[in-house]
């Protein structure tokens, strides 16, 4: 099967309102261009420099997630085009894109990363601390950066039951969250492996890229 092909036969699997990333991380322009002729738009990249490349090579109505870990002094090589930064695991890094973001006359759409997996290597916040931070005074300051929810991935296992328990403990959170600002909307989990179980447990965007390419 081809790249759209996969894509249309993911988004069939689909519940109505989840958005498909399509990651693109070491894959070739053309492939990206593949799929951008069968209609996707948004997809995700691990590394700054990769993303940053392949924005300068690509159709500019495509909408870039950085979805890998960003070191904060990389952040404002994005900050001008990302649409959604999904791995913000500190209030330190959270200042860092507000204050590129108003350099950039920009607001930017940001998850905060929660770590799930019983693996020690994921980087991100305790769930408690995650909505802590994304309602506090300081956050709810920030006039250029807007939390639109959570991202988390689980632990690298055959464990089904393990994995549905780590993504229902995220969906807690977004849910906690939620209650606390009505406004977020985007809860990140799930991964070619795992999609169909994050989407059983509330997932509203899930990142794909073996499966596409």
């Amino acid at each position: 099967m081809g790249i759209v092909d996969n894509i249309r036969r993911i988004e069939e699997t689909l519940s109505e309102g989840v958005t498909l990333v399509a990651v693109s991380k070491t894959k070739p322009v053309e492939d990206i261009l593949e799929a951008y002729r069968g209609g996707q738009r948004i997809f995700g990249e691990n590394k700054v420099q990769e993303m940053c490349t392949k924005h300068e090579q690509l159709p500019q109505d495509i909408q870039w997630h950085l979805i890998g870990h960003l070191q904060s002094n990389k952040v404002k090589y994005i900050v001008p085009f990302v649409a959604m930064i999904h791995s913000i695991d500190s209030l330190e890094l959270l200042r860092k894109v507000n204050v590129a973001a108003r350099k950039a006359g920009r607001v930017v759409d940001c998850l905060l990363e929660v770590r799930i997996a019983e693996e020690d290597t994921k980087f991100g916040l305790a769930g408690p601390q995650a909505v802590e931070l994304a309602v506090s005074d300081e956050v709810a300051g920030m006039e250029n950066v807007r939390v639109r929810g959570l991202m988390g991935m689980a632990s690298f296992t055959e464990d089904k039951e393990q994995i549905c328990r780590e993504f229902s403990a995220l969906k807690g959170f977004f849910d906690r969250l939620k209650e606390k600002m009505p406004q977020v909307d985007t809860l990140s989990m799930g991964m070619s492996g795992d999609y169909l179980l994050a989407v059983q447990c509330g997932s509203t965007m899930i990142r794909v890229g073996s499966s596409i390419f």
